[in-house]
């Protein structure tokens, strides 16, 4: 089992598909359910949090848009997970602990 550490931005747990989104381009990909992760987030991003059931970023900490965004909504968040886009598979099953701030890849040996 692998588990990637970041800061724990938004309390809670969730499970979900990874769903490595680049840019706005890439938003018609995303599912209800999904997990986001991403380099980093702006206002433009916002929508998606109504949708994920967690958020994972490469950059940010507690003060962050995906921070602060997160909270708003609910959900779990770690971010500051470096190399996190190189890391994880599109599709790959995570579960995500906000408090803890870890990552763990579900299908990895």
């Amino acid at each position: 089992m692998t588990i990637l550490i970041g800061v724990g931005a938004s309390t809670g747990t969730a499970h979900g598909f990874a769903r490595l989104i680049h840019g706005p381009d890439d938003f018609t990909q995303f599912q209800s359910g999904d997990v986001l992760v991403c380099r980093t987030t702006d206002p433009a991003w916002t929508p998606l949090f109504s949708m994920a059931s967690a958020v994972v970023t490469e950059t940010g900490g507690m003060l962050s848009h995906a921070a602060i965004v997160a909270r708003e909504f609910g959900i779990p968040a770690v971010l500051g997970v470096r190399d996190a886009l190189d890391l994880l598979a599109d599709g790959e099953s995570l579960a995500i602990d906000g408090a803890r701030g870890t990552v763990t890849l579900m299908d990895s040996e």
